[in-house]
């Protein structure tokens, strides 16, 4: 069948109960691919599924559904999963009005969802159509059959299991989830050869089983990329956060052979967030992977290349040139190198925390546990923004979210919008002056012992969830003396090299330290790692398009 003749039949779908919005996506829908498609619309889930019944009948091809997340009766992902019976290999967009991971993260374990977009979708020349016509050219090359996705079989309490789901999610990978003590979970694990001594099991998109992956076999194995092309680039940026990223675009973008080396996932902490409302440019808010995903294509359209799963263990200076080193003993060298490796949360250190990481106990947002703490109640560590989003998002489901405070109020460390959204708040409570003393559990967290710190008493409190956000410490220690930090770990640059007006030992250049260069001349820092930073989304995104024009200096100069 030609394409032409192909497309003449090709119906698109969209259902939403808003009659308004119905209509509004189906004039947009037209007015693109109105000439060669078919647009179909419906008001209802059960409407909708009977238009794709009688179309199967008559034999029409149906390449994307668009289905609103928020219908009464039937909500998105309910009937985009019957949908999937009738045409399994039409691409599935979920609508939401919401930056609302939750509902995606659903729609990917339960329909292998291929995009969501937030309503509204203004201008659609930006934010509808690419994203259809990229959808609409995967379905052609499909063949239209149903995309194979990634399985992952684990113990629900398994900290690794709980890793690999996040790094998956995070790395933007569709995958179905199993439960190792559910019929289809041991049916798979029987198909592999497997049992649950030893998970989680992840079953690649091509059936290839692999037991207990590590990161890096398991980002070989799921497409994202691990080794770089090349031996020799014009800048290697370490860390995939916004810094990183921000790097990675402008770099690219300004011709420069750019490689970026990521150790688990891009987006860092703020790919982690579950709503980000003060970034410039998203008024509505916008979610940490959303912003991420978007960051990450970008770098690659100009030509970055990313690396996933690397961790970098050494920086050395050769003459002119500037080695990375990995842990696996390989090295890739560059003119130059900027250092995005941001900041990590704190280990809360008390009994019981460490044996039930991953097990209730989890560092910053864990997204992909969000859906299991519907009804039940949250406690969060933690008095900054990133707290802050965290209880906002958590709060939309479960039964209470409770902010543990180690001082009086949120006003020293959250921004104000926060602190009012959390005020008024039905379902989410304040505790200052309360840590958390131990926690309590045998194979998950059941219980924590808070303390006040004013009055010194002690409360035990039923609890299956706690979310740590306490403080930043640097991700540094790898480059032992390579290059100056501050007595916590953070990289000086700069200015901060010269508080005397005299260059840093060692230096052998007849200039100054320009203002992101570190104490190795043509090695920059970005972002958080910095010291003095501003930890803030969009000052590591301005440093990150600083450090490259900088390192166009140092190369005009070298």
């Amino acid at each position: 069948m030609t394409q032409a003749a192909e497309t003449a039949r090709t119906v698109i779908l969209t259902v939403d109960d808003d009659p308004g919005v119905s209509r509004a996506v189906a004039r947009d829908l037209r007015r693109r691919y109105g000439a060669g498609h078919r647009i179909v619309r419906a008001e209802s889930g059960e409407s909708a599924l009977e238009a794709l019944r009688e179309l199967k009948l008559r034999g029409d091809l149906v390449a994307v559904i668009l289905a609103d997340y928020r219908m009464p009766q039937m909500n998105g992902i309910e009937f985009l999963e019957q949908a999937l019976d009738v045409y399994p290999g039409a691409r599935r967009v979920l609508l939401t009005a919401y930056a609302d991971t939750n509902a995606a993260i659903d729609a990917i374990n339960v329909v292998d969802l291929d995009h969501y977009l937030l309503k509204p979708w203004d201008p659609p020349e930006e934010k509808l159509y690419p994203v259809l016509d990229d959808l609409l050219e995967a379905w052609r090359r499909s063949d239209h059959r149903p995309v194979p996705t990634t399985k992952v079989v684990g113990h629900r309490w398994s900290a690794r299991s709980s890793d690999v789901r996040e790094f998956l999610a995070r790395n933007q990978v569709p995958y179905r989830w199993y439960s190792s003590d559910e019929p289809e979970g041991r049916r798979l694990l029987a198909a592999a050869g497997a049992d649950d001594a030893r998970l989680p099991l992840v079953i690649t998109a091509e059936g290839a089983p692999l037991v207990e992956p590590g990161d890096a076999e398991l980002a070989a194995h799921v497409g994202l990329a691990t080794t770089p092309t090349a031996d020799f680039y014009d800048l290697v940026v370490i860390g995939g956060g916004p810094a990183g990223l921000g790097s990675a675009v402008y770099g690219a973008s300004e011709g420069l052979r750019t490689v970026l080396v990521e150790r688990s996932a891009t987006g860092g902490q703020a790919g982690q967030s579950s709503r980000i409302e003060n970034y410039l440019g998203f008024p509505d808010g916008v979610s940490g992977g959303q912003l991420t995903e978007r960051a990450r294509r970008q770098a690659a359209k100009f030509g970055a290349e990313i690396l996933t799963a690397r961790e970098v263990t050494g920086l050395d200076a050769s003459g002119s040139a500037r080695v990375v080193r990995f842990a696996d003993g390989s090295s890739v060298a560059a003119h130059s190198v900027i250092l995005a490796t941001g900041v990590s949360y704190r280990q809360l250190e008390c009994p019981g925390v460490q044996e039930l990481t991953g097990r209730g106990v989890f560092y910053g947002s864990a997204l992909t546990e969000a859906p299991s703490c519907q009804g039940h109640d949250v406690y969060i560590v933690g008095g900054a923004n990133s707290a802050g989003q965290a209880a906002m998002y958590l709060a939309r489901g479960a039964k209470s979210v409770t902010l543990l405070v180690r001082g009086p109020d949120l006003s020293a460390s959250m921004s104000h919008y926060l602190i009012q959204q959390i005020e008024q708040a039905p379902n989410i409570s304040v505790r200052p002056h309360t840590v958390v003393e131990s926690a309590h559990g045998s194979d998950h967290l059941e219980q924590l012992t808070l303390r006040d710190t004013v009055s010194g008493a002690s409360e035990l409190v039923d609890a299956q969830w706690l979310f740590v956000f306490i403080g930043a410490a640097p991700l540094t220690d790898w480059l032992d003396e390579t290059v100056l930090r501050d007595e916590r770990g953070f990289i000086l640059a700069g200015p901060d090299l010269t508080p005397d007006g005299r260059p840093p030992a060692g230096w052998e250049l007849d200039r100054p330290p320009y203002h992101l260069e570190t104490s190795v001349p043509g090695v920059f820092v970005a972002g958080d790692a910095r010291a003095e930073s501003a930890k803030r989304v969009a000052s590591a995104v301005g440093e990150g398009a600083m450090a490259v024009m900088l390192v166009h200096r140092y190369l005009e100069q070298s």
